[in-house]
Order: C-alpha cells, then sequence, then structure tokens
C-alpha cells in the first residue's frame, strides 16, 4: 500500500511480508535492512518487547502497572516512582534500566524523568530553549532543553 504522506519516494517504501504458521515456536522475524535507522531500531524495539506491565509497590502492596497506563516515572531522592491516572507508586526499577524496558513511547525528558509521549496532549515552548509539555491528565511538565531536539525528532517536528 502506497504511502499517503505524499512525502515519500516510492524506493522509500518497506515492503513487509507475512506468513501465518501454526505454532508460536516457529514465530520469529528477520529484517533486512541497509542501515539500522531509527525506524528500524523502533519496529525492532517493538517487536522484541514483550514487558506490558511495571511491578510497583503502594503502602507495602505490589501493584502491576500497564505501561499504557503510566504518564511519567521520575527519580527522587534515589527513589523512582511511576504516576498513571489512578495514583502514584514507587517501583524498584532506575530509569535507565525502565528507558530499555519500554521502549519507542517513551522519552528522557530530563534527567530525573521519562514521559509516555502518548499522554502529551500539547508542547509549547519556554524560557532558555526547553519546552512546556501538557499530559492529557492536565499535569504540566517540562522538557529540558539537552532533550527538545530528541523529543522534536520522535513528534516528527
Amino acid at each position: 500500500m502506497p504511502c499517503k504522506c505524499n512525502d515519500c519516494e516510492k524506493d522509500d517504501v518497506m515492503k513487509v511480508t507475512i506468513k501465518q504458521v501454526n505454532s508460536s515456536l516457529e514465530e520469529h522475524t528477520d529484517i533486512y535492512a541497509v542501515e539500522i535507522t531509527e525506524p528500524i531500531r523502533n519496529a525492532i524495539n517493538l517487536l522484541e518487547n514483550n514487558c506490558d506491565c511495571i511491578p510497583c509497590t503502594d503502602d507495602g502492596e505490589t501493584v502491576i502497572c500497564r505501561t499504557t497506563e503510566i504518564y511519567y516515572m521520575e527519580s527522587v531522592d534515589k527513589h523512582t516512582y511511576v504516576y498513571t491516572k489512578e495514583g502514584c507508586y514507587e517501583t524498584k526499577y532506575r530509569l535507565y534500566e525502565l528507558e530499555e524496558i519500554l521502549g519507542m513511547n517513551y522519552f528522557r525528558c530530563s534527567k530525573a524523568m521519562i514521559v509516555n509521549i502518548r499522554k502529551i496532549r500539547m508542547v509549547k515552548a519556554d524560557l532558555n530553549g526547553r519546552m512546556l509539555a501538557e499530559l492529557l491528565n492536565g499535569e504540566r511538565i517540562l522538557i529540558s532543553r539537552n532533550y527538545v531536539k530528541d523529543l522534536k525528532r520522535k513528534l516528527g517536528l
């Protein structure tokens, strides 16, 4: 199916072939690429990332947070907190570990925070090269100027 964005050349469209197999033991993916670009890296990440939950704690009880429900994660005083619509929970993971686990829909927006890109309602320029992002739950977070370029690239700006 041709791309509808009118920006792609016909040669830029990747061919995808799917073959249904009889067993999950037969499932595998082969990727043939001239170079490992960001879209290829995202596809690999999506295929390899089978983690859709993060174990957290709340008042001594274990709470399972689905990654699709996480708005952002923050590190404060050597503790990592996960924020969802339902509340704030602590997790044993460090931010760098969460970056590896979570994949392409998450973005390091400052030294102490990772945000779920799919939970961003809008972004706007702020002082000193920073950006301000408003999340779907109404919270506002700052994107440090060191990370603005990566955010723009991920959002296609």
